[in-house]
């Protein structure tokens, strides 16, 4: 698996296990601390500081950068410790309630309420302020509890955009432009520019179209688009730009709204009815299916994030190119994910940790994040170094930033996230599936959830 593709995983929700509360330990009086400004450049500071991490490739960029902060700090070395995803937050938990945690570690926002209630994170307070300017607005927004900031954001997976398969376009006689503007609508009808598009895009066995007489869909040789249970890529999307909402502000599960049903009654459409993407049974349980299929040339539309964009490099032997997410009834809206790095309330060397995140925040500290490629920076003036590497490979990946900047739907938040989404996810299997209504399921779902999460 490519890095771009375990990121996607990492900064987001799939394969949730949920994060329990951190133990007493953790919860100390003498933990709750601000991250206060560090002493100058060449200030004499000796010392380790220790940086937790779970991406191999993410860690060789932080050893580039910290090879760089050691030269204008030589009396500080900063280590950077591998722990694999798979154990990555069960090992933390435990280790941040014993008091054995490293100074540093990254933090994601499924995982973040239950450090912050239990006090294990150093506030991002007013000491950082000249670097918060350029940090992600999204990002920030993010990981803010009352107020109060809970790490330095890293990595972001900017804004949803379509990747698309330039030849299988153009076998349809279709234009790169037409992708621009495209627009959907509860129910499809006249107004819907983006459903007669996908079925130009769908082919059968027997080389029909999907807007063509006798055209199979249960014979599938070619779908027009990526379609799935795939939160970050499809589902946040539509609800936000159908005006919906998939928590409130709350952190209550919402998305049995009428506004949500009609979003997740068009995407189910498109797979069980019009057959222009692929059957449930393939995508629920394998977030990969169709970005693989795209790779393979199966799919004329994959509607992802920046973090399959080394995935598609790599892997499409095709021409390809990038265009807008498609605008629901309250135009387009998209969702923003960042990762970010936390500081240990109970460091050793609680000035240095201070001083290595005010590093990391930098557009200096951050820049070696992009260089390779993988995953952009939250610190926007170290995405030139990503844009950079993609420049040099000949691909813009700017759309990704403009997605960003589009109108968006909050990412997902909560101490009993994982919990939550253990409850939901059977019931949206079968949604996706078709073999429960939409309206009824989601209800069941949403009040599952709610239950899960103790809301």
């Amino acid at each position: 698996m490519s890095t771009a593709s375990t990121l996607s995983r990492r900064t987001l929700m799939t394969g949730l296990a949920g994060a329990a509360l951190i133990g007493a330990a953790g919860c100390s009086p003498a933990a709750q601390q601000t991250a206060s400004a560090p002493t100058a450049t060449g200030s004499g500071l000796t010392g380790t500081v220790t940086v937790r991490l779970w991406d191999e490739q993410v860690q060789k960029a932080y050893d580039a950068s910290f090879a760089e902060f050691k030269k204008a700090n030589p009396g500080i070395t900063v280590k950077t410790v591998l722990v694999p995803w798979a154990d990555y937050f069960t090992k933390l938990r435990t280790d941040v309630g014993g008091g054995t945690a490293d100074d540093i570690f990254m933090m994601n926002g499924s995982y973040l309420q239950p450090y912050v209630t239990s006090n294990s994170l150093l506030e991002i307070g007013s000491a950082f302020d000249s670097l918060k300017a350029d940090w992600v607005p999204a990002a920030v927004e993010q990981y803010t509890r009352d107020g109060k900031l809970w790490g330095v954001p890293q990595l972001t997976d900017g804004g949803i955009a379509v990747y698309y398969n330039k030849k299988l376009l153009d076998d349809a006689g279709i234009t790169p432009d037409q992708l621009n503007g495209l627009v959907w609508a509860p129910g499809g009808g006249s107004t819907d520019t983006l459903l007669p598009i996908l079925k130009k895009l769908t082919i059968d066995a027997a080389g029909k179209r999907g807007d063509e007489s006798g055209f199979n869909g249960a014979k599938p040789k070619q779908w027009g688009y990526s379609a799935a249970q795939d939160l970050q890529g499809i589902y946040y999307n539509f609800i936000g730009s159908n005006g919906g909402q998939f928590q409130d502000p709350d952190g209550r599960f919402v998305f049995a709204s009428p506004e949500s049903v009609a979003a997740f009654q068009y995407i189910v459409d498109l797979i069980n009815k019009y057959k222009v993407s692929p059957a449930a049974s393939n995508t629920n349980d394998n977030g990969d299916f169709t970005r693989d299929q795209f790779l393979q040339g199966k799919i004329a539309l994959f509607q992802s994030g920046v973090y399959n964009l080394k995935n598609v490099s790599d892997g499409a032997k095709f021409e390809w190119g990038i265009a807008p997410l498609p605008a629901g009834p309250k135009g387009a809206v998209s969702v923003v994910n960042s990762v970010i790095v936390s500081g240990n309330a109970k460091s050793k060397s609680p000035e240095l940790t201070q001083k290595v995140l005010q590093w990391l925040g930098s557009g200096d500290g951050a820049k070696f994040i992009g260089s390779t490629g993988a995953a952009m920076p939250a610190v926007t003036s170290a995405q030139s170094a990503f844009n950079d590497f993609w420049k040099g490979k000949n691909v813009d990946p700017s759309q990704f930033a403009k997605q960003g900047a589009l109108p968006s739907i909050s990412a997902p938040a909560g101490e009993n996230y994982g919990a939550a989404f253990a409850a939901w996810k059977p019931i949206f299997n079968e949604i996706f599936l078709g073999r429960t209504p939409v309206a009824e399921g989601l209800q069941k779902a949403q009040d599952a959830a709610n239950k899960a999460a103790g809301s």
